[in-house]
């Protein structure tokens, strides 16, 4: 299944608004469904989970940061959050509950649609490039390699690649990749996850040269990107 044709939950309190982007995203061929406040979102997702959720920051009811955090409790469908509030305290906190995305107030509908079809593709998994077949992740083995070739990666640091590259475009903070990197969950300085990048993209590096994926996100953390 294309991302064309995928079910999106659309909450935003702005009633002209949603039916804007509500109208652009039906045709461009997506199924929505519109909640113009907070209460009976969380709900709404558990009894019929949507593909994606576009979700505003700032609604009557129970807030977009609140739904964030409950969603994430049982679900990790893909968020785009949408907000007025530029402040980066909001971006790294939404980016911290696990939003794939943000799109910041006035934006055009047109930008709307090409960034849910961005992220459906990511999270779909939709044709891959040719540098994300050049790495393959053994679990069971906690064995990676690049193009054929074994990496010789320490347990942290095959969890780190495995959790960037399941889903890549996903920023996530210091603190979200100690708390996947450290089972035992042994208190270490956020910073430490700096070392570890370090050294996996050295690592990679040596393989993969500049198309080496791992991207920095100046003040959230990292991400994977072909």
């Amino acid at each position: 299944m294309s991302e064309t044709g995928a079910r999106v939950l659309l909450v935003e309190d702005e009633v002209k608004l949603a039916e804007l982007v509500h109208d652009y995203l039906v045709a461009s061929g997506y199924d929505v469904e519109m909640f113009h406040e907070g209460s009976g979102v969380v709900e709404r997702v558990r009894q019929s989970p949507p593909d994606l959720m576009l979700l505003d920051l700032m609604l009557p009811g129970c807030d977009g940061l609140t739904i964030c955090r409950e969603v994430r409790q049982f679900s990790e469908l893909p968020v785009i959050m949408v907000t007025a509030r530029v402040e980066e305290v909001d971006r790294l906190l939404g980016l911290e509950l696990g939003a794939d995305d943000y799109i910041c107030k006035p934006f055009s509908p047109r930008e709307v649609v090409a960034r849910v079809k961005a992220v459906l593709r990511r999270w779909r998994g939709a044709p891959e490039e040719a540098a994300s077949r050049r790495i393959q992740l053994d679990p069971e083995c906690y064995e990676a390699r690049v193009d054929g070739r074994r990496l010789d990666l320490t347990p942290v640091e095959f969890r780190l690649l495995a959790t960037l590259f399941t889903h890549p475009g996903r920023v996530y903070s210091r603190d979200q990749l100690l708390d996947r990197v450290y089972d035992d969950h042994r208190i270490v300085s956020d910073r430490t996850v700096d070392s570890h990048v370090k050294n996996l993209r050295r690592k990679l590096a040596d393989r993969m040269g500049e198309a080496m994926p791992i991207r920095s996100v100046y003040g959230v953390g990292y991400k994977l990107e072909w």
